[in-house]
């Protein structure tokens, strides 16, 4: 039973990494990998030897002997455990999207195209990185890389340059996520899990994630294809909703930082403080948005519900990306059930005795740095999101361990390398039509050069630290 389920894993990653080549969407096969994966525990439950506590992050003892029905009851209680785990990641991403979106209602983001005053590609590539690295830390790599390319294509009109741009953006945005909690769902996993503090990751990924974007950046500036000036547009149609357009913009950023903090506060769940932020964000949308009509606007039932059918609040949850929720919820399920089975655990096991180099202390052992930085290559390949749910089945490292620190870096960062391997890369694959090979020949060894010497930092700070 446990090497169908691996198949049925395998085929399903393979789905999910030719989606373009099979034009289907990569939920369908996670959310049927879920489902198949899952029921297949269930119906051969008796067949299976071991079972993983993950709430104690170890072995149930004495599981095979156990009776059908305790085994069934036990697999209940897991996947309710491993749902709840996974409903806290999607509540928080669905609170931070919708954040997000009613900035953009507002036209919040084009308070940042009004600081493009020059016409020097070099300059113009220093800003976006820049941007992408402080934004992606802020708001997410995800929605950095939509919200500069949306603003980038406003300012360059040659797609030829644009694509260029994009490149480097992605490897910006993905290196600014790896440090922030909030920056990328693969460390916002590591941080909602326990694994990791707001403190302590920026601790330690800070330099490495500044140098994986500034060293790439440093060497695309001198590249012929960052010489010279482009020509932009200086007359932009402004939106109707752009009347409090920078002040929706700070208030947005401000209740998605001010999650961490409540965090610290309150020791309750991430989710919870996105929530109420949320709410204030909301609240001051409703009220802005109330500004624009006079009391005679509402005098009428039918203008009434015209308003209400534009609410911003409204607006901006129907444009939050759902399929990108349910992949998540397919994916990081799925893998819950290969650690349930304790395969990750056993990996795990064989893993750290064949590759015997230096490396982070674990529990007696040493898990080598070849093994993390081959995730992040993996991570390239494929996506991030399970590799690091796997990670997080397979170590049982402490809080703060410099593993989990090295994990978030090296997952974030090393899906720049292909333009499929992270999100804001095929976000950034749609919004320009970015070829996959040609971002090979010309940006990914950018990003290897910048995840190697990202890589080789964070192990010399985690000696000093």
């Amino acid at each position: 039973m446990e090497s169908i389920i691996i198949i049925v894993f395998i085929v399903g990653y393979l789905a999910i990494t030719l989606e373009h080549n099979l034009k289907l969407d990569k939920l369908i096969p996670a959310l049927i990998m879920m489902a198949v994966c899952w029921a297949i525990v269930a119906l051969g439950v008796d067949s299976f030897s071991n079972w993983f506590d993950s709430a104690n992050h170890g072995l149930v003892d004495g599981f095979a002997s156990m009776v059908h029905d305790d085994k069934l009851h036990l697999v209940e209680e897991t996947l309710l455990h491993h749902l709840g785990k996974t409903a806290e990641i999607l509540v928080f991403l669905l609170g931070a999207m919708t954040i997000v979106e009613i900035i953009d209602y507002f036209d919040g983001f084009s308070t940042i195209k009004s600081y493009v005053n020059f016409k020097s590609k070099k300059k113009l590539l220093w800003m976006f990185c820049g941007l992408a690295f402080v934004l992606s830390a802020i708001i997410d790599n995800l929605t950095a890389t939509i919200v500069l390319i949306s603003i980038l294509q406003k300012i360059v009109s040659s797609r030829d340059d644009r694509i260029w741009f994009a490149g480097l953006i992605i490897i910006a945005a993905n290196a600014g996520g790896a440090f922030s909690p909030i920056g990328d769902v693969t460390t916002t996993m590591l941080w909602i899990g326990d694994k990791v503090s707001t403190s302590m990751l920026f601790t330690y990924l800070f330099l490495p994630s500044l140098l994986c974007m500034v060293i790439p950046t440093f060497i695309a500036s001198f590249l012929p294809s960052f010489k010279g000036e482009i020509d932009y547009e200086e007359n932009l149609e402004e939106k109707p909703n752009s009347k409090f357009s920078g002040r929706m913009l700070l208030i947005g950023l401000g209740a998605i930082v001010f999650v961490p903090v409540f965090k610290t506060v309150t020791h309750l769940p991430p989710y919870v403080g996105m929530m109420l932020s949320l709410a204030i964000v909301a609240t001051c949308a409703e009220i802005y948005s109330r500004r624009k009509f006079s009391l005679t606007d509402f005098n009428t039932m039918d203008e009434s519900r015209e308003h209400a059918s534009h609410s911003p609040v409204h607006s901006s949850l129907s444009k939050i990306e759902m399929p990108s929720i349910l992949f998540f919820l397919g994916i990081l399920m799925a893998v819950a059930a290969l650690e349930s089975l304790g395969i990750l655990f056993n990996f795990a096991a064989s893993l750290k005795e064949s590759i015997p180099l230096m490396g982070t202390e674990l529990a007696g052992t040493k898990v080598s740095d070849l093994v993390v930085v081959l995730l992040g290559i993996g991570s390239a390949i494929i996506d991030n999101v399970p590799l690091v749910a796997a990670s997080l089945g397979v170590f049982s490292a402490p809080l703060d361990d410099p593993l989990w620190h090295f994990i978030a870096f090296s997952a974030g960062t090393g899906g720049s390398m292909l333009i499929i391997g992270s999100a804001a890369g095929v976000v950034a694959m749609g919004m320009e039509k970015i070829d996959f090979f040609w971002y090979l020949k010309k940006i990914a060894w950018l990003a290897f050069i910048g995840f190697i010497v990202g890589s080789i930092s964070f192990m010399l700070l985690r000696q000093i630290i």
